[in-house]
């Protein structure tokens, strides 16, 4: 028997639209134009699936959501919008909406809404301990068309299995560049899914690969059909560091910088909690030395090695100065200890020229560490090395762009965005 999908919409359009593409996938249907009838149909028919207007005539669409989760914390429903905001959308997710839809509707956003909540529901369901039960076999890859990154020949298995998250979760903050307010969802994915962002409101997904980086310029940003994601790296860096690799990330422009590292990533991370999925993991395990050379004495390598670890020479006028540090990633503790503290950093004769390209808008007291002619003007230092630290933060974000963990020993000298990439693109040329 196909699942049962309530669409709750009071535009006729919308109904028969939408009805229209389900039944085209197999599933069956049944439609409402009120908020209220909605609770009644769900009561008696307990659909798999509610597709659920932000807007409707008789009842508030929000109001209704909470009234369906509370006579069934099972249910699982997708939220719908002409007119909402990035704010609506995060509402919506923290409320317990598995996924939020921009109307127009397309057909593949509506067909893997549909079956990543059945997905969703059946886990909560089971009562679960992670988020990605089996994948439904019979329904191929109308289920989610998201796929993992390229396939590399470096690539082993590493004796540990893919991970994702065991729920959905959302975190607010601002925009370190663009000064702009965001709201970003993480929403668990099955396994060999991968890394993707979804753009809010246009719904443009952007793989988290390295074919998708438009601009390295103080930042990583990744571009697609027109749209960017900005200030990647500090949370791609947690991703890494936790082994986090198939997630749906939905965001406003730009990744909120929270306090200018990668620690309040970490904690909502282990808050939510790390779901092991069933699929091995592969890692890209590097197997000769790959090396580019920036100018003057740039210099980034890697190299084979049995774990993953960042080696880094920084050197800038006072009061920053030189700063050597190396780390080993043999675990996510001690990632979080020694590296995601160490927050990012901007120079007071900078200002200007960030202010003339438009970035840095989003920079607060709290959120980066200001560095004026003669000492650290608005923090009192994490690490006496932060600065250093916080590079190798920004190593490990950029090289999960290649869409798999790494295992190799890397180099770097008074490197950059820039050099992370260019290397990478080396590594995949071979």
């Amino acid at each position: 028997m196909s699942e049962l999908i309530l669409i709750v919409d009071d535009e006729p359009g919308i109904l028969s639209t939408l009805g229209g593409i389900l039944s085209d996938e197999g599933y069956s249907t049944l439609t409402t134009t009120s908020g209220e009838s909605a609770l009644t149909l769900y009561e008696e028919r307990r659909p798999a699936v509610v597709f659920l207007d932000i807007w409707l005539a008789d009842r508030d669409g929000l109001e209704t959501l909470q009234a369906l989760r509370e006579a069934d914390p099972t249910a699982a429903v997708v939220m719908m919008s002409g007119h909402g905001t990035t704010s609506t959308a995060v509402k919506a997710i923290k409320m317990g909406a598995y996924d939020y839809l921009e109307k127009p509707l397309s057909y593949k956003r509506a067909v893997d809404a549909a079956a990543g909540a059945l997905e969703y529901k059946r886990t909560l369901q089971a009562g679960a301990a992670q988020v990605a039960p089996e994948r439904r076999r019979d329904r191929g890859e109308a289920e989610r068309r998201l796929s993992a990154a390229p396939d590399l020949p470096l690539l082993a298995e590493t004796g540990r299995n893919q991970r994702t998250l065991r729920h959905s979760t959302v975190v607010y903050g601002l925009g370190l560049h663009s000064g702009q307010r965001t709201g970003m969802v993480l929403q668990p994915l099955p396994e060999n899914s991968g890394i993707h962002f979804v753009t809010l409101p246009t719904g443009v997904e952007i793989p988290a690969h390295v074919s998708a980086v438009a601009e390295t310029d103080y930042a990583t940003t990744l571009s697609g059909e027109g749209e960017s994601i900005r200030t990647v790296e500090h949370l791609l860096s947690a991703l890494h560091a936790y082994g986090v690799g198939n997630l749906l990330i939905k965001v406003h422009g730009e990744i909120p910088v929270l306090d200018g590292s990668a620690l309040e990533f970490c904690k909502v991370l282990e808050e939510i909690g790390v779901a092991e999925q069933v699929e091995p993991q592969r890692e890209v395990v590097i197997d000769r030395r790959y090396e580019v050379n920036g100018a003057g004495e740039k210099v980034l390598a890697i190299e084979p090695a049995d774990e993953l670890s960042v080696s880094y020479l920084l050197r800038y006028p006072p009061p920053v100065g030189e700063q050597f540090y190396e780390l080993k990633v043999t675990s996510s503790d001690v990632y979080k200890r020694e590296i995601a503290p160490a927050r990012t950093f901007g120079f007071m004769k900078d200002l200007k020229m960030l202010n003339e390209l438009g970035l840095g808008s989003g920079g607060r007291l709290d959120n980066f560490i200001l560095v004026g002619e003669d000492d650290v003007i608005n923090t009192e230092l994490r690490f006496p090395d932060e600065f250093v630290r916080h590079k190798i933060l920004d190593i490990i974000g950029d090289l999960y762009l290649l869409g798999y963990p790494i295992r190799g020993k890397v180099t770097a000298r008074l490197t950059g965005h820039r050099d992370n990439i260019a290397l990478l693109r080396r590594i995949i040329s071979g």
